[in-house]
């Protein structure tokens, strides 16, 4: 069991990766450089700590499916993954658009995208950790 939870957290940051660097460095690029005053520059950004973060989250998310979730499978890593991306993307997109002066656009797609990488890493998780 604890190879195949090593090897989920593993294959969920690496899928996380890939997909934060396709919405936020290709898809949202203009929109980032359109609303510049609101971030970091690029060269100030901590990557390292950033990494962390993700590899942290994944490892959680990987941990609440692996040891409270009691039926296992593809099925059920995806409404996992469903229901953690429903949670994580309103907070991510509309909770920031609260509070932010985003554009709308801008907390719509990181509400799309948090969907998107939970449930990509629930069918990870449920294709995995089996019992």
């Amino acid at each position: 069991m604890l190879k195949r939870t090593v090897l989920a957290v593993v294959a969920v940051f690496i899928a996380w990766s890939v997909l934060d660097f396709i919405l936020h460095g290709v898809l949202l690029k203009s929109t980032y450089m359109a609303t510049a005053s609101l971030w970091r520059p690029m060269e100030e950004m901590n990557m390292p700590l950033m990494n962390f973060v993700t590899l942290v989250v994944a490892a959680c998310f990987v941990l609440i499916y692996g040891l409270l979730v009691g039926q296992k499978s593809l099925m059920a890593g995806i409404g996992f993954g469903v229901l953690f991306g429903l949670a994580s993307g309103i907070s991510m997109g509309f909770g920031s658009y609260s509070y932010m002066p985003i554009p709308l656009t801008l907390a719509w797609s990181w509400f799309a995208g948090s969907l998107l990488q939970a449930i990509t890493a629930g069918a990870i998780v449920g294709a995995i950790i089996k019992r």
